[in-house]
């Protein structure tokens, strides 16, 4: 009998080397059996600049759109030639293009969309486009499946949206515990002076609350002078944010360290990390740190994020979404750290990547055999 050839999956992503989503979708096209799947990974606004953290028996895609939503046609093109049996959109904006598009795709591509926020926050907060709930709302009904990383997520889609929920799946983000902690003892020496530090990963966007830590780290530095402060990321907030460095006089605590490929690496001089984020889904840098085993400082950014800190050792939840609040649970954590100090985070296990990509195989493998699989010439 013939062997049935491999389903093709295909990953879009904007780009590699960005943020939390970005590094998801790495870690699947690295993940993924390549010997039940052919994989491909579509980047779409990237050129070939570098190929960060990708498995060489992936197919990778370089479609160079300016932006997202400046790539449709190049998109529609690259499904319509490789011809996926599953696409898996790892960001918002992109799931949009992805859902939109779907009627001229083949008719059998399946079509899974990762969420990768709250979303009755985002659409509170601001900064979305104008027709985000409409299009929230119209679109996300026709993917197969949508993948929350968090049952809080989950309930919030429910509610919000009025997405069925036999329409929606939470999976564990993958969290790669070897890398870190192999990272983690290939020591960056990115501080220099007396401790204690302070480390912060994320995009330098207004949800991230990075404004709120400045504030914060100021508040602290009259209580504990040597605080200092490392942010590793970029992003749009990034001017904003050394302006108000100076203005608070914080230009020799703060370091801006831009994108690290491995951010970990600095986890030996790092006191701890801190969440400042106003709003998040459940960002895979907290996971990190959490595997690398550094105590954690957050705001309840999401339900999600408190439902998975609350009560935690080695963990302070601040009790509201401010500077103050930030400020004060800082101080408290580091009073009572002793140098050096790490914790076991056992609640970050069922993220590690072996059962997450499990998971992810499952879901893949489940959606494919509901969908008709009559080929077209």
């Amino acid at each position: 009998m013939p062997v049935s050839p491999r389903p093709r999956v295909l990953l879009l992503i904007p780009h590699l080397g960005g943020g939390g989503s970005e590094r998801v979708m790495a870690l699947l096209a690295r993940g993924l059996s390549a010997e039940k799947y052919e994989l491909h990974l579509g980047l779409v606004t990237q050129t070939k600049a570098f190929e960060e953290g990708v498995s060489t028996l992936v197919h990778l895609h370089f479609l160079g759109a300016p932006r997202v939503r400046a790539g449709a046609l190049r998109l529609l093109q690259l499904v319509r030639r490789v011809k996926p049996d599953l696409i898996l959109s790892g960001i918002f904006h992109l799931n949009f293009l992805v859902l939109l598009l779907r009627p001229f795709f083949p008719r059998e591509t399946r079509v899974l969309v990762r969420q990768n926020g709250t979303v009755s926050s985002a659409l509170a907060f601001g900064g979305l486009p104008w027709n985000a709930r409409s299009l929230y709302r119209l679109l996300y009904r026709h993917a197969d499946r949508v993948i929350c990383q968090t049952r809080a997520m989950a309930r919030d889609l429910t509610e919000e949206l009025k997405i069925s929920e036999d329409r929606l799946v939470v999976l564990p983000n993958p969290v790669d515990f070897e890398e870190i902690r192999n990272s983690s003892g290939a020591d960056q020496h990115l501080w220099s002076g007396p401790v204690p530090h302070l480390l912060a990963v994320g995009r330098l966007s207004r949800e991230k609350g990075f404004d709120l830590l400045l504030q914060a780290l100021a508040l602290v530095r009259k209580k504990i002078v040597d605080a200092d402060l490392l942010i590793a990321g970029t992003g749009p907030e990034e001017a904003a944010l050394k302006a108000e460095c100076r203005e608070l006089g914080l230009d020799q605590a703060v370091r801006f360290a831009g994108h690290l490929a491995c951010p970990w690496a600095c986890l030996p001089d790092a006191a701890l990390f801190v969440l400042p984020s106003r709003h998040e889904g459940l960002p895979n840098a907290l996971l990190e740190a959490a595997a690398g085993g550094l105590p954690i400082v957050a705001l309840p950014a999401s339900e999600g994020v408190v439902e998975l800190l609350h009560g935690q050792a080695g963990v302070w939840l601040a009790p509201a979404i401010s500077a103050e609040a930030l400020a004060a649970s800082l101080l408290t954590a580091l009073h009572a750290l002793r140098q050096g100090e790490r914790f076991a985070h056992s609640f970050v296990n069922e993220f590690r990547i072996g059962s997450a990509i499990q998971a992810y195989e499952e879901l893949i493998d489940a959606t494919l055999a509901t969908a008709p699989r009559t080929k077209k010439s």
